[in-house]
């Protein structure tokens, strides 16, 4: 998680560090160092960012699975339409790691 702290930091930073541990960051080819508190400041949102990306992941795998009942020669039922606007909706809201782990996917009908 620190690499993904430091490139949402400066996207352009070049840098290695060993076994997770900050204190062993080597900043390379001229990347002005980014203090310790500020990378650790930003691994919460990071851990949100990769929380989302797994829920929205599981999400779009469900809605795939059902994107052959929205084509144009098919009828979606008003459950389905309903199942899949809960899918696409899951997201809406949730600002903690907290939350994302706690969201139930809707059943499918």
């Amino acid at each position: 998680m620190i690499d993904k702290a430091i490139i949402k930091i400066n996207p352009n930073a070049k840098f290695t560090y060993q076994n997770e541990d900050m204190n062993t960051i080597q900043w390379l080819n001229g990347t002005t160092p980014i203090p310790v508190a500020d990378i650790e400041a930003q691994l919460p949102i990071v851990e949100l960012d990769m929380a989302m990306e797994d829920l929205r992941s599981k999400r779009n795998k469900l809605l795939a699975e059902t994107d052959y009942l929205a084509l144009s020669d098919q009828t979606l039922s008003a459950e389905m339409n309903t199942y899949r606007q809960q899918l696409r909706d899951i997201t809406n809201g949730l600002t903690t790691v907290e939350e994302v782990e706690a969201v139930e996917f809707p059943e499918k009908p």
